[in-house]
């Protein structure tokens, strides 16, 4: 008994050794079951991915080979096209190629039997012409020995005899085709400038200086004015037009004798009214692009020109200078309607008269370019004219006429004459001209240059009628205290050098902007 109770701990040691080997096995063989199985499913899920993905591949290729295809089509359809296009073109070219090669034949066989014509009739000439040879001299001979005279000494006296004849035939020939080319002469010049006239008629329209914009509303016009006038007053002093705002119902009147400056205002105040914001830096800001369109319009009113008269290949320059003429007047008359006519005059003249049409028009069209900066330029508007048809490379003749229209120089061309007859033609026209507003403008246009003569002016504009200058200054060169002494200096000016009815009020503005930004 004791020695079983000494075997008894062996035999549970032996006993726990086992269980812990079977719990062992037991456990690996579970978790390689375990792994096999997570493999099983990954190897299936695998399989699943790659089927799908072969099949996802083969749809993708089976598409792309249907773009292809289609591609493939688009571009062989394209280029059927073209071909065809290329052998419909090639047949037509030598369709074309072969009724001239008819032609030509047709011409040349015209032409070799003309020439057997001339051939055989030179022949018979060249016979006929010898046979009268051989009868002259035997009628020389007989007359030689009837006259008992040489033939030199009968020559001799028959010659001094016809001479004295046509001396005095020639006399009285002369005189009467003198007297006839005179009448013929002035008749058909007057022939030739009244046709002129009626193929170049055109009603001439004098500008003038008033402009009218219609407003939406009377509610508008308090708008246009601003709290305290500020928004008037900006639109006054950046253009240099006057507003006049009155009894008149849903209008609004611009007064400026400046047509640029009155169709820059009338431009920047319609898109402020259709825009209705209106205050002082919306009015700058539309002010500069009306400014932009008046340079666009001025440019396409040069081309406009240019293409009406006929007149191509001018520098882009000089397209622009004409422009500017549409706002330019000479008496009352625009210059640029006056040009267009002066070209269609010379140019309808030269035609009469065999001349060159083409130069006539040119220097028609070209004569008073010279008017568009005359006063930003010192000399007259023939000098300026001459020397900006120089500076672009104009035709010496061209440039001749230009200087020859007012008689700066004696006309050596009969263009020059031409232009100088149709500039004298289309200014006589009655209506053309009127004297009073060309003054008028003059004596704004001195206005303002009297104010720019001073140092420290920026910009300068003459309004209500030229009773009221507004000069705006440069703040950074003129302070407060020096305004007001310009005004004073700018008044006494105006007083000794103008004549005018009433007062000038002279106005000096002085305007100081810093401008930062919130970042």
């Amino acid at each position: 008994m004791k020695g079983i109770n000494n075997l008894a701990p062996t035999i549970y040691g032996i006993l726990t050794v086992i269980a812990l080997l079977l719990g062992l096995l037991v456990g690996y063989l579970l978790r390689k079951y375990l792994a096999e199985a997570r493999i099983t499913s990954a190897e299936e899920a695998a399989k699943r991915i790659i089927e799908e993905s072969e099949k996802e591949a083969e749809a993708k290729k089976r598409e792309a080979i249907l773009e292809a295809k289609e591609e493939i089509h688009l571009v062989r359809t394209e280029a059927e096209r073209e071909n065809r296009e290329r052998r419909n073109e090639i047949q037509r070219m030598e369709r074309r190629f072969l009724q001239k090669e008819e032609t030509l034949d047709r011409k040349l066989e015209n032409i070799e039997r003309k020439e057997n014509e001339l051939l055989k009739k030179e022949q018979d000439l060249g016979n006929k012409s010898d046979q009268l040879g051989e009868v002259l001299n035997k009628q020389i001979i007989e007359l030689e020995r009837i006259s008992g005279l040489s033939t030199e000494e009968a020559r001799t006296l028959i010659l001094d005899k016809v001479k004295e004849e046509v001396k005095r035939e020639a006399a009285l020939i002369i005189k009467e085709e003198e007297t006839r080319a005179k009448e013929e002469a002035e008749k058909r010049a007057r022939e030739i400038v009244a046709m002129a006239i009626q193929k170049g008629a055109a009603e001439i329209v004098a500008e003038t200086t008033v402009s009218v914009v219609p407003l939406p509303n009377d509610e508008m016009k308090g708008r246009i004015i601003g709290r305290e006038g500020r928004n008037i007053r900006t639109l006054e002093t950046l253009t240099g037009v006057d507003l006049i705002i009155d009894d008149t119902p849903e209008a609004v009147i611009l007064s400026g004798f400046d047509p640029i400056r009155r169709e820059t205002a009338r431009i920047a105040l319609e898109k402020l009214i259709a825009d209705g914001r209106i205050h002082p830096a919306r009015i700058e800001e539309m002010v500069e692009k009306a400014q932009k369109e008046i340079e666009q319009k001025i440019r396409e009113e040069g081309e406009q020109v240019a293409f009406e008269a006929g007149v191509p290949n001018l520098h882009p320059e000089l397209i622009k200078y004409l422009g500017r003429l549409k706002f330019r007047t000479s008496y009352g008359q625009n210059v640029l309607k006056h040009s267009l006519e002066v070209a269609y005059l010379a140019g309808t003249m030269a035609a009469e008269l065999d001349a060159d049409v083409q130069l006539a028009k040119r220097a028609g069209l070209l004569h008073d370019i010279g008017k568009s900066i005359d006063h930003e330029m010192e000399g007259p508007h023939v000098t300026i004219g001459a020397n900006l048809a120089r500076k672009f490379r104009e035709n010496p003749e061209v440039v001749h006429c230009i200087m020859a229209h007012h008689g700066d120089q004696e006309p050596e061309t009969i263009e020059a004459v031409l232009v100088q007859a149709a500039d004298a033609i289309s200014a006589a026209r009655p209506g053309a001209r009127r004297e009073t507003l060309e003054t008028y403008l003059k004596r704004l246009e001195k206005l303002e240059e009297i104010a720019d003569s001073f140092d420290g002016v920026d910009k300068s504009y003459a309004i209500q009628a030229g009773r009221e200058i507004r000069i705006m200054v440069k703040p950074d060169l003129i302070d407060d205290l020096q305004a007001a002494h310009l005004s004073r200096e700018i008044g006494k000016t105006i007083e000794e050098s103008l004549e005018y009815p009433g007062q000038i009020k002279v106005i000096v503005i002085r305007e100081t902007r810093h401008v930062e930004y919130a970042k």
